[in-house]
């Protein structure tokens, strides 16, 4: 069967979702065209508007709609602490399940040198900035447990370790290869509570 040509769009567009495929984007496409236009052109102005007021906080890297985000605006919050993780999923995860009252630094990513992917590219210059004003006491690392989460942990740690913060990592509860976003917010709570010195 062969679809008109707005539609293939419409699956090419939606397959470039995380975890759809072929088939869910079909779905996905047909219930929208189909059943709930309506439903279809807020989405469309969402994401529109999404896109265009969406940025990124200048200090943390989490996404923001101003210059800094809610959290890093925050005065309540602990500048002395700060949670260093791959995506503003995991800073989501963290809030809902840790209680954390301290900042964030969003990397972006993990270190991965055969995609292209460096520390300039994570923003590690501006952690280490951060991290050598003197206001940071802890750094914990919250990197992804997975090859390169561990690898750009590690790298982390290398860079800061003369800065005299006290460097920490997830303690275990992660289970190896998994993402924080996936993670159950009592098995992430533990791991976020029995951090360990990064040696």
């Amino acid at each position: 069967m062969t679809h008109p040509p707005l539609v293939l769009r419409l699956l090419e567009a939606l397959r470039r979702l995380p975890g759809v495929g072929p088939k869910s984007a079909q779905r996905m496409a047909f219930h929208l065209l189909e059943r709930d236009r309506e439903g279809a052109l807020r989405l469309s102005l969402a994401l529109q508007e999404a896109l265009e007021g969406v940025g990124r906080c200048r200090r943390c890297h989490n996404l923001s709609e101003g210059e800094l985000c809610p959290i890093c605006s925050n005065e309540r919050r602990d500048g002395q602490v700060v949670c260093v993780v791959e995506s503003p999923a995991d800073v989501q995860a963290l809030e809902q399940s840790t209680g954390f009252q301290g900042r964030y630094f969003v990397l972006g990513g993990h270190l991965s040198p055969l995609d292209g992917v460096g520390p300039d590219e994570l923003g590690l210059e501006q952690l280490a900035a951060q991290v050598a004003e003197g206001e940071v006491q802890e750094v914990i690392i919250a990197t992804n447990p997975t090859v390169e989460g561990e690898a750009t942990a590690h790298y982390i740690s290398e860079l800061l370790a003369a800065s005299g913060a006290r460097i920490t990592r997830l303690a275990h509860g992660v289970p190896l290869g998994g993402e924080l976003e996936y993670v159950d917010s009592g098995t992430l709570s533990r791991a976020f509570h029995g951090r360990r010195e990064v040696q």
